[in-house]
């Protein structure tokens, strides 16, 4: 009989509410959610557009090349799809970097507002809610699929301010949500409010006679995952606790995000976050994240990188700008490089309760606000997929004829088996699915 009741589980056996967040992934107690496949999906942004010729492979199907900007996932190649010629063809108030943020997870338009973009018409924000939005009420709505938070948005360095430019998930219209840059406030999210950083008490500490109980009532199998959950708390305790301001870039828990000041810490944020999504996914809190890098129009100086300049100056240059090209295909080359470190992760960590391991059940979408910064445009929005979570046919580059990516948007939903037949504005939806996506390679 399974146990749809997580709470009536830990009243029966005596144990506090404090020991939910451990409990949630083992298979042996028998809850609905752990019987079958477990499909996550994983959002990544990065600003600015990319530089299509050091970008784009020029091969169609199984036989291409990466090039620099993606160099970083040649090791994942065989789980990748390089998607070139999807379009972000809604239109309306904003400008391109408003809408290219604020409709591409949305797929409609922008309210009319008092936010001036550029020599655009001002805009609010979108009218609709954002595609990983749809896939988690989707999950949330069957006990079978259902988890403690149903989605996470994490952040690296996205302002404090609230605005079109900095929120690409929606809860409905008119509804942004705030992604958390600070690891400090996602770890408290995750596994209960904690101290401030200087009288940091362990959650571990007030939990080891219910976790001790929890241990003799569950098989071997489950015990390793309890092992390394209750580790990486402890690990993550002390890394958070031995973090000073100096060493984050800012006052923790208060986060004051001032891109040039912290932009140094960018990296270690970066990690930080992607460790802390790989475990709220093998805890099972969620099966949608979010991963957002700065925000559309984010100008992080990435001198880590001898990149003097900002990101989103240097994308103003033309293209006879060879310096500025090369920096540009550089910072994309970073970003690639934490999504190969995601999917590395994700790869070596074994499906809790299942086959193979956590790439095998997910899919990784890395995407921007333009398909190029120096004209700004919406066509061929860079959207590249790692993994196996959708069961999309891998290993390829595809080319499409500017198709709306709203049908893309589609296809992520009917990949989780939820068959919606239009996304965002219909006008943009004609064709379906982009059925090219499960053909046969």
């Amino acid at each position: 009989m399974f146990r749809t009741s997580r709470r009536e589980f830990l009243r029966d056996l005596g144990l506090s509410a404090a020991a939910l967040p451990f409990v949630l992934n083992l298979p042996s107690l028998g809850f609905a959610n752990q019987t079958a496949r477990k499909q996550r999906l994983i959002v990544i942004f990065s600003p600015n557009g990319v530089v299509p010729n050091t970008f784009w492979p020029d091969e169609e199907g199984a036989d291409f090349k990466l090039k620099e900007s993606l160099s970083p996932l040649e090791p994942f190649k065989n789980r990748l799809l390089s998607l070139y010629g999807v379009c972000d063809k809604v239109r309306g108030d904003g400008d391109s970097h408003m809408r290219g943020i604020g409709c591409l997870l949305t797929g409609c338009e922008l309210f009319p507002g008092n936010i001036q973009g550029g020599g655009d018409t001002p805009a609010g924000w979108s009218s609709g809610l954002s595609i990983d939005q749809e896939i988690k009420n989707f999950l949330q709505a069957n006990e079978a699929t259902r988890t403690r938070f149903g989605s996470l948005e994490f952040g690296v360095l996205v302002p404090e301010r609230a605005d079109t430019w900095t929120r690409m998930s929606y809860a409905g219209p008119n509804k942004p949500i705030t992604p958390i840059d600070d690891p400090y406030q996602m770890f408290s999210k995750l596994y209960g409010r904690l101290k401030d950083q200087e009288s940091l008490k362990s959650i571990l500490d007030e939990l080891q006679g219910d976790l001790q109980k929890l241990a003799a009532n569950i098989n071997a199998e489950d015990r390793r995952l309890l092992e390394e959950q209750t580790t990486f708390v402890r690990e993550m305790e002390l890394e958070l606790s031995s973090a000073s301001a100096k060493d984050m870039g800012h006052a923790v828990p208060q986060l004051e995000l001032n891109v040039k000041e912290s932009a140094e810490n960018m990296p270690k944020l970066s990690k930080m976050q992607i460790e802390l999504m790989i475990n709220s996914f093998q805890s099972d809190f969620a099966r949608v994240a979010t991963l957002q890098y700065t925000n559309s129009v984010g100008d992080t100086r990435m001198k880590w990188l001898d990149i003097e300049k900002g990101h989103h100056d240097l994308s103003h240059e033309g293209d006879d700008n060879q310096k500025a090209q090369e920096q540009l295909t550089r910072i994309n080359k970073w970003y690639a490089e934490q999504m190969a470190y995601l999917a590395k992760r994700l790869e070596e960590t074994p499906e809790p309760g299942g086959n193979g391991s956590m790439l095998d059940n997910t899919v990784i979408v890395w995407t921007n606000e333009l398909g190029k910064g120096n004209s700004h445009t919406l066509d061929d929005i860079p959207f590249v997929l790692l993994g196996n979570g959708l069961d999309f046919t891998m290993n390829r580059s595809l080319k499409f004829p500017k198709v709306p990516h709203n049908r893309l948007l589609m296809s992520l939903a009917h990949g989780f088996g939820h068959h919606i037949e239009r996304f965002g504005n219909p006008d943009y939806c004609a064709g379906g699915v982009l059925s090219e996506l499960t053909a046969k390679a």
